[in-house]
């Protein structure tokens, strides 16, 4: 028998839920999308999840196809009950992004039933993309 002892595995992921919003080449840019405001999306994201969720900001996400993307992570919580990663691609209505500050509001991925309106936004990225935002 061995004298070592067991050290507990690291809860993974974070406290709370995660909003990565991509803001590179093609998400967030007028040139790829012109109708919504990027910076306000962003800006009101940030403002209305401010106490429930971390929101950041990120190059690319490379989905150009899908600009604007968005990606909500499960808090650790909500990762045990077995959420996952929810990709969202065509955020440019506002109205997503109000729908997607309600669910992570009440829990998001794992914890709380999404919107059935964000099935239309829903997307799987490939293997390399969902792993390369894991690391």
């Amino acid at each position: 028998m061995s004298r070592r002892t067991r050290k507990t595995a690291p809860v993974s992921g974070a406290a709370r839920p995660t909003v990565t919003v991509c803001r590179g080449c093609c998400c967030g840019t007028p040139a790829k999308v012109p109708r919504p405001d990027h910076e306000a999306q962003l800006t009101d994201l940030r403002t209305q999840l401010a106490t429930v969720a971390t929101v950041r900001r990120t190059d690319c996400l490379d989905a150009c196809e899908r600009a604007n993307v968005i990606v909500i992570q499960p808090s650790a919580e909500g990762r045990k009950a077995g959420g996952r990663p929810v990709w969202l691609g065509q955020v440019n209505d506002p109205g997503a992004a109000d729908d997607i500050t309600t669910w992570v509001k009440n829990g998001g991925p794992g914890l709380a039933e999404a919107p059935d309106i964000l099935d239309l936004y829903t997307f799987t990225p490939s293997r390399r993309v969902r792993h390369e935002l894991e690391d």
